[in-house]
């Protein structure tokens, strides 16, 4: 059973930073496209950005310049690096493994709240 663990949300003011993680439970990660999404209340689960195995990265237009993705393939874990937080980033982050359109996973998901 493959088990993915996000960490590293919370409270942070607007303009503030946080990194988020999401540790995954067996090294099929390596082999494994990751994505970051975000649901915010009353929305649609949206796609925030995505890594490939090959560290090849896109993100959504909202986060553009702000977020940044990153893999440590050694500790089977990936990154959300988050800067110039906005109050419409509030959200309940998740991350997905997908490999070889056979195995889908998500994270239970972690808070992120951006206020003054």
């Amino acid at each position: 059973q493959v088990q993915l663990v996000e960490s590293g949300g919370g409270l942070v003011q607007p303009g503030g930073s946080l990194r988020l993680s999401c540790t995954v439970s067996t090294a099929i990660f390596r082999f494994s496209t990751m994505g970051w999404y975000r649901q915010a209340p009353g929305k649609e689960r949206e796609l925030v950005g995505q890594i490939s195995t090959g560290r090849n990265t896109d993100y959504a237009d909202s986060v553009k310049g702000r977020f940044t993705i990153s893999r440590d393939n050694a500790k089977n874990t990936m990154y959300l690096q988050m800067n110039s937080l906005k109050p419409e980033d509030t959200a309940v982050y998740y991350c997905r493994l997908t490999y070889d359109l056979t195995l889908d996973y998500w994270g239970q998901g972690t808070q992120v709240t951006v206020s003054s």
